[in-house]
């Protein structure tokens, strides 16, 4: 057997003179030192966090906002989200401990700082993406828009539908009547036995009576919650979160929100977001290609987005708003292929006549009065003659079994429609870009950071809470980008040239009180002058 060598450790009771600097153990290029300097050059107070201008009040002195942010960044950078795990992290990991020089705050407090400065997240995100302009690390010529489903902090069984509570209803109905039919049976067998020989009955009359008045209790909740669907307007209702929904998506649903963002194609780096519950994406388009636009900056911005953000009135609006959008066009013929009839891009339409031709060359011209549909949308009516139907030859590839017309509906701004399809026909390697840069984001925070779920409820908290996953995804990828030493030495370069004019704030400040003060003085002088002269002109 041979002798075998291992490392040792130094003995933990061996003393030191100079005990070791917590400094030590954090190296040069860490990246908490890089959230040091971004949180530094941060100024606070402008952007809304509480106690960021002091004056907190009588009692403990509240812990500094940059020191909580801090401890939320290093948090989210590092998959520790839970307010009671940051507590605990900030008195064992040396780099929290570096990071927050020594300090140890309790979760309520972590948690309370989440949950108070929601807003101030969100312009911390937004103060971010202008930073990131600053850097010149955005195209601004083009974005690709998506959305996720993140859970909520909410079970589907909280989420009420109307469905849900009609069954809910109707079962609890059921049950009354049995129980009703239950009662009724062992009251009339009590009776049976009072009157003859027996000693009473089965004596379950009262156990079944508090039932049914559970289920009574049970019954009116549940139509106090269909009544309140109905006032609200509402198609469902959470007693849990009031804002998370249920959202379904290809057969799963979960109960939380809909995050939509737009990522610029230069780094793959999120410009715009919000967080919606939603669970359809048509409307979503323009507000997102509109938020992103304003944070680029831009005049003219292509977006791309899937076949789920298509809709014609949000295309009219990118156009008028300055937006070339590029959303693939659903596929709502397939019954028709099926059969084996024209669609209706097998007819083409003549501006210049205002008519519409079939594939056998017969017009279909435009009828009185407009269709309005319930969301207020308005098509006019083409409609072909049935004499020349009846004879066409194309007849069974145009006309179902009882139709002897062919009609076509031509929404009022279908101009805008049409352009987009000339625009589609040569957008399929940026339909194929799209799937890169939106899936990079989302595939980054859910599968690598594990961030599927949110932890906090309501709207706003939900918001803030996302900020801080959209400001450390795009921390992360800045970090990436320029390295360490670059990102840290553009805050440093900042703070010089913040500290310099604040040197010459302060050199100007002086400069106009002395003249100033020599002016009050001169103007005293002029007062006194002829004293002055009198006085120096007697004669000794």
């Amino acid at each position: 057997m041979t002798n075998r060598s291992y490392k040792t450790g130094r003995c933990r009771k061996q003393l030191s003179l100079l005990p070791a600097r917590v400094e030590d153990y954090v190296a040069r290029d860490n990246p908490v030192r890089a959230i040091e300097a971004y949180v530094c050059a941060l100024d606070l107070e402008k952007l809304g966090f509480r106690h960021a201008g002091g004056g907190g009040g009588a009692g403990q002195p509240s812990y500094h906002p940059a020191d909580l942010l801090k401890a939320y960044l290093y948090g989210y950078l590092n998959r520790v989200r839970s307010s009671r795990r940051l507590e605990q992290e900030a008195q064992r990991n040396l780099e929290l401990m570096w990071l927050l020089k020594g300090l140890t705050p309790g979760y309520r407090t972590i948690a309370n700082f989440r949950r108070d400065n929601w807003a101030s997240l969100k312009a911390a995100n937004r103060e971010f993406v202008l930073l990131l302009r600053e850097l010149d690390l955005l195209g601004g010529e083009l974005v690709a828009i998506d959305g996720a489903f993140f859970h909520g902090d909410a079970s589907k069984a909280s989420i009420k539908t109307k469905k849900r509570l009609a069954e809910q209803l109707g079962a609890i109905d059921r049950d009354i009547e049995a129980y009703g039919k239950a009662l009724a049976s062992n009251d009339a067998t009590e009776e049976a036995h009072s009157s003859g020989d027996g000693d009473g009955g089965s004596g379950n009359g009262g156990a079944v009576a508090d039932k049914l008045a559970a289920l009574m209790a049970r019954r009116a909740k549940a139509q106090a919650d269909l009544d309140r669907l109905k006032d609200s307007g509402e198609t469902q209702l959470s007693s849990t979160d009031a804002d998370a929904r249920l959202l379904s998506k290809r057969g799963h649903v979960l109960a939380g929100y809909n995050v939509q963002i737009a990522v610029d194609d230069k780094h793959k780096l999120i410009v715009a977001s919000e967080v919606v519950n939603d669970g359809n994406d048509t409307g979503q388009l323009y507000e997102m290609a509109r938020a992103a636009k304003e944070a680029l900056g831009a005049e003219t911005l292509r977006a791309v987005a899937d076949t789920g953000y298509y809709n014609g009135a949000a295309l009219k609006e990118c156009e008028e708003g300055g937006i070339v959008a590029y959303v693939p066009p659903p596929k709502r013929t397939g019954g028709l292929e099926e059969q084996g009839r024209f669609t209706h891009e097998a007819f083409s339409y003549d501006a210049e006549a205002d008519v519409y031709r079939c594939p056998a060359g017969a017009l279909l011209r435009p009828m009185n009065g407009v269709k309005i549909s319930p969301a207020g949308r308005q098509d006019f009516r083409y409609v072909s003659l049935k004499s020349v139907c009846k004879v066409c030859h194309l007849r069974e590839q145009c006309l179902g079994q009882k139709s002897d017309k062919r009609t076509i509906y031509r929404w009022q701004h279908e101009d805008v429609i049409d352009r987009h399809r000339e625009r589609m026909k040569e957008a399929s390697a940026l339909m194929r870009q799209r799937a890169c840069l939106v899936e990079h984001p989302f595939g980054t925070l859910k599968c690598r950071a594990g961030y599927r779920h949110f932890l906090v409820r309501g709207f706003d908290k939900v918001r803030g809470e996302w900020s801080l996953m959209a400001l450390c995804y795009n921390l992360a990828r800045v970090l990436n980008i320029l390295g360490f030493d670059g990102f840290v030495a553009f805050f440093a370069s900042r703070a010089a040239e913040k500290a310099i004019l604040c040197v010459l704030r302060a050199v100007t400040l002086a400069i106009s009180r002395a003249t100033a003060s020599m002016r009050r003085f001169a103007a005293k002088l002029g007062q006194n002058s002829a004293i002055i002269c009198f006085r120096f002109s007697t004669p000794a």
